[in-house]
């Protein structure tokens, strides 16, 4: 065989062997999410618009996106556990903060209380990326990217009885989250808080044993706590923040235009479900009060009850190795 004809003959073999490759390359990728709630929660409505964006941004190939509804993977928690491992059983999802703090002790300072005045800080301390150094914690130790924020629910008291001034707030017997930050900050403030299963709080302050308990409008309506509970102080003590998370194992095995697509669509997704939890924070407090459900109260001094938690604000801050995040935050002006 001549030389030419047998490099001819070479350059046909591996051709032939590529050619799996080639249509491997062709097959549709698919992305498993994972959801606690159904259609109508804007959690689920941000994620699908994430899967949207992404088809948008990436027009070199198919990819199949799998979201997996209403808890039937289990919860926040082993979804940041299997995004971590990187195997696939969940890719993406919308995970609280608290769910990260193995890795990151930092971590649930993204969701305390008394860490922002109002909804423009929130969005001004999210629009600078302030809390980039705990997602890049969390990137190089659990292997899970922080892609987008989500979130926005306001979190105020509904309470028992009528509630308006530090004085009045003061020994209110409320329920908290398990995090030791809620019950220091709480305590500062001159309230008695305990911590109680959720699904009991209802029954709690049925009978006597708590006053009240706090939340965003979504879980006051979905739990009819109203119903136990008919005030709702407007303390506006938290607004909540749920990162779209995303395995970056995953993501390293991606072509480099989809790994591009998946975070410019996780940035904007993150915004879309900021902005429509925000907004039906309070439109569902407007229909409950229409329908005379619960009355929003006023809450007149709320720069003493932040002026009152701010201490220990500081001590957590810096406890957690998060103090320079607080002081940029705090030095903004909203």
């Amino acid at each position: 065989m001549k030389r030419r004809d047998l490099v001819r003959g070479v350059g046909a073999g591996t051709a032939l062997l590529a050619l799996p490759h080639v249509a491997r390359a062709q097959q549709a990728i698919t992305l498993n999410g994972a959801v606690q709630f159904n259609d109508d929660h804007v959690f689920t409505r941000a994620l699908v618009r994430f899967e949207e964006l992404v088809k948008r941004y990436y027009t070199a190939g198919p990819v199949n996106f799998v979201l997996h509804k209403n808890s039937s993977l289990g919860l926040e928690k082993q979804y940041f556990e299997y995004m971590s491992a990187g195997r696939g059983a969940v890719d993406y999802g919308i995970v609280s903060p608290a769910h990260m703090s193995t890795f990151s002790r930092a971590a649930p300072f993204v969701d305390a209380p008394f860490l922002f005045r109002d909804l423009a800080h929130w969005n001004q301390v999210l629009d600078q990326d302030l809390f980039a150094p705990v997602a890049q914690e969390i990137e190089r130790r659990a292997r899970v990217a922080l892609i987008g924020y989500a979130g926005g629910g306001v979190r105020n008291i509904f309470a028992n009885k009528r509630v308006t001034n530090m004085a009045e707030l003061r020994g209110l017997k409320v329920r908290v989250q398990g995090a030791p930050i809620w019950s220091r900050t709480f305590q500062a403030a001159g309230m008695s808080p305990s911590v109680i299963a959720y699904n009991e709080v209802y029954n709690a302050i049925q009978n006597n044993v708590i006053e009240a308990g706090e939340n965003e409008a979504a879980g006051v309506e979905a739990m009819r706590f109203y119903e136990v509970a008919p005030n709702l102080i407007m303390t506006q003590h938290a607004i909540t923040i749920r990162p779209i998370c995303f395995s970056t194992q995953t993501l390293a095995r991606l072509p480099a235009p989809l790994q591009e697509a998946i975070r410019r669509a996780g940035r904007e997704a993150g915004a879309f479900g900021r902005q429509a939890e925000s907004t039906e924070d309070g439109q569902k407090l407007e229909a409950l009060e229409r329908a005379g459900r619960l009355r929003r109260i006023e809450f007149t001094e709320r720069a003493a009850l932040k002026r009152a938690v701010d201490p220990v604000m500081v001590a957590y801050a810096r406890e957690v190795d998060a103090e320079a995040i607080y002081n940029r935050i705090n030095a903004l002006s909203s």
